[in-house]
């Protein structure tokens, strides 16, 4: 069973004594200790690239961290995780997960250019958790991390540069890595793994990425060469398939735009697709951001510059399929295939001067209804040339020589500066850090954006400028986070609201209090249960309310039972230093007693105490906990 305190709580609030335990209580079989640890723990997790598969980068769940408390008084750097190579990828982030041999932790997974995967207890590095839960090498015997392939982007070496992606129903976390071996010759390989996200252990063997592609009209057939890409864009779940897209080594020849699938569980290739198999260039990248999906499981992209055939086919599609510099909806219901795009009118000119839109990434927006009460599905995404496209899922627009008027709407000279970065989602708003300018929100109304920003930062962003993330407790509490790269990494936290207050940055306390590494390009922030995660060029800094900094401590009785023993305990909940409830249960062998009769003499020397952890809670709250208890098992 799965807790949620947030919903819990508002549900949950005592309307009764003091007292949650109106009469002697006496323990029989009332709760399994592992009932109680999950009924506890939190369960936000983040298991993709920007929180979803719409890549929105919202945490509506955040109940801890709140525009009155994230200051550089009550908040800051509470510990840095160090790991041996660069982390391109966003860590990821599991709650309750029960780790062999070492109990139930939140875990963070952090992946490295050095092939490395680490699984990190999220909440603490002392005692047991100043090493990692597991850390495993994605180097077979004889290969180490691919060299840059001569090209700048990404150094010193190449290993996991994707963001990974984590099936929670299966334990699952999917991650591609690329190595070289170090005979000669040399042989480049690019693989896809299934780790088992308990212990890091393959749970199939990898499998070498290759493929071909013949395309359908002109019956050219192509090859994937490992060598010639990295997997820079993050990788997509979506219903039991794993969607990979690859990038080029800066725009070193010979490359072309790569998409693949793979079956979750056997990674068994489903499909593979080169969308400029007449033509060149076209790749991924998208500043790491990943394909996008809707409920619909339509797949969105946007490719970089490269060839892109103007004449056009009787259904308006380029007459040889390439689509270089393009807005792409891929169907998936039968193979990888482009089932509508948007292309601007000079997106050859574009390609030319490698102003193309593959700098940036996609979000898929909910819902939106317009002012006659028309409800339009919509994607949104901006590149280089400093504009905002927006298309319709359902008729993206297709390619128009003379202007945009076919696309749903175009938002132009906005993002001065270009956007290499994802823009975020909140609340009807959306929120752009482009280069050299200031991060930046935009709100709709009726279902069309406004041109013009309703707030924005005080300060600019330098090069590739930020991809924002957002939490929030639902609609309220919006905070907006965003990493600021260079000698010494930033992050900074705004209110949603009004991007010109800004709540915190990590440069703010006395004496580097805050300082967590060297800044990293296309870094972006990652929340989960009230502490904030940001990657380096060594490791990850986690952020959380400071200690002396959390809510009051509480005290209720409680009793529970594990399976096979009989348990009386009395709930002590106190505030520990990383904003959580520790919960101390002392576990008694042997008959049942009256919780009321018992003494602490009477436990003291029989009890083994056990500890799980919580959000803050209140007395009000444990309060309700133990009401909450008498009223779903009888047998209390």
């Amino acid at each position: 069973m799965t807790w949620n305190p947030a919903q819990w709580f508002r549900s949950a609030r005592p309307r009764h004594s003091r007292n949650p335990f109106p009469k002697p209580l006496r323990c029989r079989s009332l709760l399994k200790l592992e009932e109680l640890e999950t009924r506890f723990l939190p369960s936000v997790n983040v298991l993709t690239y920007h929180d979803d598969v719409a890549r929105t980068g919202l945490d509506p769940n955040e109940t801890i961290l709140t525009p009155s408390n994230v200051n550089s008084t009550s908040f800051g750097l509470l510990f840095v995780l160090n790991v041996d190579g660069k982390v391109d990828a966003e860590p990821l982030y599991v709650a309750n997960l029960k780790i062999p041999g070492k109990g139930i932790h939140n875990v963070v997974f952090i992946c490295t250019e050095h092939d490395s995967v680490y699984a990190f207890d999220a909440d603490s590095n002392t005692g047991a958790n100043a090493l990692p839960l597991w850390h495993v090498s994605l180097l077979p015997p004889g290969e180490i991390p691919s060299d840059p392939r001569g090209c700048s982007q990404v150094t010193p070496e190449i290993g996991i540069t994707a963001t990974p992606a984590i099936d929670l129903n299966s334990g699952t976390m999917y991650v591609v890595a690329m190595s070289k071996t170090t005979s000669s010759p040399v042989v480049y390989h690019q693989r896809i793994h299934a780790l088992n996200i308990t212990t890091g252990a393959d749970r199939v063997p990898a499998v070498d990425i290759q493929a071909s592609f013949t395309d359908p009209i002109t019956h050219v057939t192509n090859t994937f060469d490992p060598k010639q890409y990295k997997e820079r864009s993050a990788l997509l779940l979506l219903n039991g398939t794993v969607y990979l897209s690859f990038a080029s080594h800066c725009d070193i020849q010979p490359y072309q735009g790569w998409m693949m699938s793979y079956r979750a569980g056997t990674l068994v290739q489903t499909s593979v697709l080169d969308i400029t198999p007449n033509g060149s260039e076209g790749a991924f990248w998208n500043s790491g951001a990943g394909p996008a999906a809707d409920s619909s499981g339509f797949v969105y992209n946007i490719a970089g510059n490269g060839t892109f055939d103007t004449t056009l086919n009787s259904q308006g599609f380029p007459n040889h399929d390439d689509f270089g510099n393009t807005f792409l909806r891929f169907s998936t219901s039968k193979g990888l295939h482009v089932s509508d795009y948007f292309a601007m009118f000079n997106t050859v000119a574009e390609s030319n001067a490698d102003t193309d839109l593959g700098s940036g990434g996609v979000i898929v927006l909910p819902p939106m209804t317009d002012s006659m009460g028309t409800v339009h599905n919509l994607v949104i995404g901006a590149g280089k040339d400093g504009n905002i496209y927006i298309a319709d899922r359902t008729n993206m627009g297709h390619f128009n020589p003379q202007n945009n008027n076919n696309l749903y709407q175009e938002v132009a000279g906005v993002l001065s500066g270009g956007e290499w970065a994802t823009s975020a989602y909140f609340n009807g708003s959306v929120y752009f850090g482009p280069v050299g300018n200031n991060l930046m929100q935009f709100t709709f109304s009726n279902a069309r954006l406004n041109g013009t920003p309703a707030s924005q930062s005080s300060f600019t962003f330098g090069y590739p400028g930020t991809t924002p993330s957002i939490s929030s407790n639902g609609t309220l509490d919006g905070i907006v986070w965003a990493l600021e790269n260079g000698s010494v990494a930033v992050l900074h936290a705004f209110d949603a609201l009004n991007l010109a207050n800004e709540l915190y940055n990590s440069n703010q306390a006395a004496n580097g209090r805050d300082h967590f590494g060297v800044g990293n390009k296309f870094i972006t922030p990652m929340i989960a249960n009230g502490k904030v995660y940001a990657a380096t060029t060594t490791g990850v800094g986690v952020f959380g309310l400071l200690p002396g900094h959390i809510s009051s401590s509480a005290e209720s009785d409680l009793i529970a039972l594990p399976e096979s023993r009989s348990v009386v305990a009395k709930l002590d909940a106190t505030q520990d230093s990383v904003s959580r409830t520790v919960v101390t249960v002392p576990v008694q062998e042997g008959p049942a007693l009256d919780v009321q009769s018992a003494t602490q003499s009477d436990l003291a020397p029989k009890t083994s105490r056990i500890q799980v952890t919580t959000p803050p809670l209140g007395s009000d709250d444990l309060l309700a906990l133990g009401a909450d208890l008498n009223k779903r098992d009888e047998r209390l």
